[in-house]
């Protein structure tokens, strides 16, 4: 094989990689930072389905949310958003959470409950807290993307703030975490 015969194996060969099927999900659209931020659910395994009753085919309940690695000396204030990428062009936000304090480094928000204070913006439905997963039946498994990220100085939005002026206190973000669970509806 020549040179040009060997380029075109590469190029192939790349093409093809980069059509990896339903298993990765579209851009979130969201900054990059610093990956230092362990950020789970026990409910969701990290590119797992989530489990019915957090879906809108069951109770529609909010995950358990638990987190560590955060900086006090870095940041005063983390902000957890869940983004569905898959739904439609722009995608879609379920929850968006903020004022989240950072002096423990650590965390947990049992069923979604956060500690006194922290606050919920609205999501892509319009309304505050959870939007549980409910993609059109016969889609592909959509993918929701939990990501925190610890802000550099305290945001002064009220509760209720639009998932634009959530995602624009995440520029300059110290870091991140993030996890992924799936959804499916059956026909």
């Amino acid at each position: 094989m020549g040179a040009r015969g060997a380029l075109l194996a590469v190029l192939a060969a790349a093409v093809l990689t980069g059509c990896g099927g339903d298993d990765k999900p579209k851009s979130t659209g969201l900054p990059a930072a610093p990956d230092a931020i362990d950020l789970s659910s026990p409910q969701i395994k990290d590119g797992g389905a989530i489990p019915k009753d957090l879906t809108c085919d069951g109770a529609g309940k909010a995950p358990t949310i638990a987190w560590r690695g955060l900086q006090p000396a870095d940041s005063p204030e983390a902000v957890m958003i869940v983004t569905d990428p898959d739904a439609g062009d722009n995608g879609f936000t379920h929850w968006t959470v903020y004022g989240i304090p950072t002096q423990t480094g650590s965390g947990l928000a049992p069923n979604g409950q956060f500690q006194t204070g922290t606050k919920e913006g609205k999501n892509s439905a319009g309304k505050a807290g959870w939007t549980p997963p409910c993609p059109p039946k016969g889609d592909d498994a959509h993918h929701y993307v939990f990501t925190m990220y610890e802000i550099k100085e305290g945001s002064a939005l009220a509760p209720g703030a639009s998932p634009d002026e959530v995602k624009a206190l995440l520029k300059g973000a110290v870091a991140k975490g993030s996890f992924t669970g799936t959804y499916e509806r059956a026909d």
